[in-house]
């Protein structure tokens, strides 16, 4: 398997991912917002015939191109069945993984990416900053409706008694909410710190930096 990756963007999660599940894999590191000249950009026609939208993550694995950060965490995670990616719950639970996985890429991330867009991500000519107040209301949000879906709980972990992509993708997302100077909630800064523990983490991280 290839990663093309850069920093603790989007693509750390699937960097993660490969390191908790023990696969074999290359890094390739690639820049973004650089000219199209340089061989590691994002921008380079060689990178956007793997990757249309010149954009990391990409996962190469023979003749198989995943694009999308999470369909690559699935990807490996079902590579590496005895990683405890993921777990082997009942139906009804793995329902609510499923449930819990798309609600924190489609609502607790999404203010967080739009702050980062209009930040440093977009053009300065295009960027919203009064949009900023908006994505803390929208984040505020988020986290009432994240309570719920957690529910009352001792365990460590979102599902179960054991580390699953649930946890990697909580902890990557409140390591965003906190570099992009959100107020997170102590118990998740916590969370953050405690999966970014992790020895697969620590090496992810060693990879990146």
């Amino acid at each position: 398997m290839k990663l093309y990756g850069m920093g603790q963007s989007r693509s750390f999660r699937a960097l993660w991912a490969l390191e908790e599940s023990g696969l074999d894999y290359e890094y390739i590191n690639t820049t973004l917002r650089t000219d199209s000249s340089e061989n590691d950009s994002a921008k380079h026609p060689s990178y956007l015939e793997l990757n249309v939208q010149g954009k990391v993550p990409t996962l190469v694995d023979g003749d198989l191109i995943l694009t999308e950060s999470f369909a690559i965490v699935n990807y490996i995670a079902r590579n590496a069945p005895n990683s405890g990616l993921l777990p082997k719950v009942s139906t009804p639970t793995y329902a609510k993984l499923d449930e819990l996985s798309y609600f924190i890429l489609a609502e607790l991330e999404q203010p967080l990416w739009s702050k980062g867009k209009h930040m440093f991500a977009l053009p300065e000519k295009v960027r919203i900053p009064a949009m900023f107040d908006t994505a803390r209301f929208e984040f505020d949000k988020a986290l009432k409706a994240l309570d719920h879906l957690l529910g009352e709980t001792d365990s460590d972990y979102a599902i179960g008694d054991s580390f699953c992509i649930a946890d990697l993708l909580l902890a990557h997302t409140f390591n965003w909410a906190i570099r992009f100077e959100f107020d997170v909630p102590n118990k998740y800064v916590q969370l953050r710190d405690r999966h970014y523990q992790r020895p697969a983490a620590q090496r992810a991280m060693a990879v990146v930096e």
